[in-house]
């Protein structure tokens, strides 16, 4: 019998719900080049930020995904709960008042500040209240310099169906340049005051960016001329993200 893994599990994902590995990429923003590699083998482990989009958009688990799950191609559970949120290990409760431990580092969120009451003009803060804990390993590994952390609140229907409105994302302001840009990875962005979360692509004159919820939201181009007019400047590389289901 033929060994499960990832290869043969997303072709059989791809199979069930009809869709190419192009349309896959359009949907999850995992790059293309990434899915052929994956589906031809040459990526045999591929990165937990591509596993949890891909698990993400075919509701399954990422033990699923990655041909580690015993049974069939699990969907979801009877109760109707996507199983890759039922699998959460290690939760502690804390609240303001609760020390930060050794092996954790607290990530401030940014925010969007009305600079005069009424004057519709904006800039981007660190919020003085809200944080989110994250694990020094965990940043560790995805190369983030522990004061390069910082957290967005997703707003709007444009990065549907993968991040829905309220979702939190951990960005890494360390890659912060147009030269930075992996094509088809998350960024966020300062468009003149507004936080943004978008798909990012190097073009010769400018960028481009790209929501998941194309039929609503298409592309936008800027030349590096309008980068400049219009005070567009990438925040950082987003490296994770969480979201409540409902």
């Amino acid at each position: 019998m033929q060994k499960r893994n990832v290869s043969i599990v997303l072709k059989e994902l791809l199979d069930r719900d009809r869709i190419s590995p192009t349309e896959l990429h359009r949907r999850t923003g995992v790059p293309q080049s990434t899915l052929s590699r994956i589906l031809s083998g040459k990526i045999v482990d591929p990165s937990d930020k591509h596993i949890s989009r891909i698990a993400e958009y075919f509701r399954v688990s990422t033990d699923h995904l990655r041909g580690r799950a015993g049974a069939g191609m699990g969907a979801l559970r009877d109760d109707g709960r996507d199983p890759m949120h039922s699998e959460l290990k290690d939760i502690s409760l804390w609240d303001d008042d609760t020390p930060v431990n050794d092996d954790e580092v607290s990530i401030p969120f940014l925010r969007e500040v009305e600079l005069a009451a009424g004057s519709g003009r904006f800039v981007i803060e660190e919020s003085e209240k809200a944080s989110l804990r994250f694990g020094k390993r965990s940043l560790r590994h995805n190369g983030v310099q522990f004061d390069q952390a910082k957290c967005v609140t997703v707003r709007g229907n444009s990065m549907l169906p993968v991040l829905r409105d309220g979702a939190t994302v951990g960005v890494n302001a360390g890659k912060s340049g147009i030269g930075d840009i992996v094509d088809g990875d998350l960024y966020a962005i300062n468009h003149n005051g507004q936080l943004r979360v978008k798909q990012l692509y190097r073009l010769p004159s400018g960028i481009r960016l790209r929501s998941f919820n194309r039929d609503e939201h298409p592309d936008e181009d800027y030349s590096f001329q309008d980068i400049q007019d219009e005070q567009i400047s990438i925040l950082g590389h987003v490296f994770w993200w969480g979201m409540y289901a409902r």
